[in-house]
């Protein structure tokens, strides 16, 4: 954990997130600033600053996260939802904390931005 990361405290609970879903590993909460009708951040508990570290140092954490995201997304829409990581500052990440996007519930246009 990272004493002054967001996200590390969302994990805890010391700071309070609508959960959609939790395992031992896996945090799933809403975005406060949702960017289509669902969408949901799937973080890990233990602090990793990008998806790289995550699958490199984290074990199989990515598979949970992504089985965690599954869920989440055909839940919502069975036709079709994304999954997205932002890495890096100028790729948009701005709490450094590894956590994939999942956006379902509209259309989702390609390129994304």
């Amino acid at each position: 954990m990272s004493s002054d990361c967001l996200f590390c405290k969302i994990a805890t609970g010391e700071i309070p997130a609508d959960v959609v879903a939790r395992t031992d590993r896996v945090v799933a909460f809403r975005d406060l600033n949702p960017q289509a009708p669902t969408h949901v951040l799937v973080i890990p508990v233990e602090h990793f600053v990008t998806v790289g570290e995550a699958g490199r140092d984290g074990g199989d954490v990515l598979a949970e996260m992504a089985t965690v995201a599954d869920e989440i997304g055909n839940s919502v829409d069975g036709e079709g939802w994304r999954w997205v990581f932002n890495t890096g500052k100028r790729a948009g990440q701005a709490v450094f904390h590894v956590h994939g996007h999942v956006l379902a519930g509209r259309d989702l246009t390609w390129p994304p931005g």
